[in-house]
């Protein structure tokens, strides 16, 4: 029996669907392991800042998996065929690749078991997030049609297009906390700003300028941040700065447009160096929004990131806050940024501009759970500095 294209499309997608209910441990004690994005969260485990949700539910029922295979074939019979082509290929290249929107009717919500789930929601449940229960808990990316779009009569279901929403605890566990004393550069005088932790390599750029100092140029309005990529304590090529709203750092990514971490030039002989590296993937995305600075993890093992704005304003110690794959999180707040007071501080007084800092580190994570205290004993790691005007 001959099967048609439109048929063998739909078999395709099914058999791509994501894993349910797995959930995978970390290969070393205190070291996060490989996390796929349907196993984002080791249950019980009580070594995350960053709560995601997904794989602690336990493999579906066969009569929820025949449910649920029936209204996803429904659905997908409904498609044109360009649009099953468009979908395939953002599932097959787990995002990796630029896909078109999947424009359908917003209101057509399907019901599952006693659940009724938006389209979006349901694509997301199907291809990424078998636990997903809510739209709230995720976010469109802003290459989106409907990002921004609070009604439309239409709603783009692509399920790349979105990314799962961070929660972060309310009381974090304390092997994430460490002072801020330990952070003091020891090698760097108080007058330059340089990174937080190495007292800075300070190349320097045209003109004498150390490149912190040519974040201080007045007048200079052209970028909105800029960023500088690390493996250990040594600074890897020069600063990027960054004037679009979106940017993607990675490693290896299909069609990227960004900062290629693949192209920079390392003198790192480092075993683990070089396999963290490659394991940097599509890496994140890096997105200037109105409400502040989103990082989208993109890659397929976890981020750790620590920012001012993401701490409690009254704490004298900073957070790191672990990032699943596929989950975002808003990594600086504008507003808040101004508001933060720290008088006990000595640092954050002095050093006014290490709250305009974030850092990000690939799949190894940084503090008093790891064996690395410091972000710059961390493979590969990035510094993002935030233009303070």
């Amino acid at each position: 029996m001959f099967r048609t294209k439109r048929s063998v499309l739909i078999r395709r997608l099914w058999r791509s669907r994501a894993p349910g209910g797995e959930e995978e441990e970390e290969a070393v004690a205190g070291e996060p392991g490989a996390a796929a994005e349907a196993q984002v969260h080791a249950c019980g485990r009580g070594r995350r800042c960053c709560l995601g949700k997904a794989g602690c539910g336990g493999r579906s029922s066969a009569g929820v998996e025949t449910e649920l295979k029936a209204l996803t074939h429904a659905m997908l019979k409904r498609l044109k065929e360009r649009q099953l082509e468009g979908l395939l290929h953002a599932v097959e290249s787990r995002g990796g690749a630029r896909t078109p929107c999947l424009l359908l009717p917003a209101k057509a919500d399907s019901r599952l078991g006693q659940h009724w789930y938006p389209l979006p929601v349901l694509l997301c449940k199907v291809f990424r997030w078998p636990d997903l229960r809510h739209c709230s808990e995720v976010k469109r990316l802003c290459c989106c049609e409907s990002y921004g779009k609070a009604h439309s009569e239409l709603v783009c279901c692509n399920p790349h297009h979105l990314s799962r929403l961070c929660e972060l605890e309310s009381l974090p566990p304390p092997y994430s906390r460490y002072p801020t004393d330990f952070l003091k550069p020891t090698d760097c005088p108080d007058s330059v700003p340089s990174s937080t932790e190495t007292g800075g390599t300070n190349c320097l750029a045209p003109g004498g300028l150390s490149d912190s100092q040519v974040l201080q140029e007045p007048g200079d309005q052209s970028h909105w941040c800029m960023v500088a990529y690390w493996e250990e304590k040594m600074r890897v090529g020069r600063l990027y700065s960054v004037q679009e709203p979106s940017l993607d750092i990675f490693y290896d990514l299909p069609q990227g447009n960004g900062f290629c971490l693949g192209q920079l030039n390392s003198d790192n002989k480092s075993q683990l160096v070089q396999k963290v590296r490659s394991k940097i993937g599509y890496g994140i995305q890096l997105t200037k929004e109105v409400d502040g600075v989103w990082v989208y993890n993109r890659s397929n093992y976890p981020i750790f990131i620590k920012s001012a704005t993401l701490d409690n304003p009254d704490s004298r110690t900073l957070l790191v806050h672990k990032v699943f794959p596929g989950f975002s999180i808003k990594a600086f707040d504008y507003e808040k940024v101004y508001s933060l007071q720290r008088p006990n501080d000595h640092e954050f007084m002095q050093q006014p501009w290490t709250r305009f800092t974030v850092q990000i580190s690939f799949v190894k994570g940084w503090g008093q759970c790891y064996t690395r205290q410091f972000i710059s004993s961390c493979p590969c790691w990035l510094e993002v500095i935030f233009n303070n005007r």
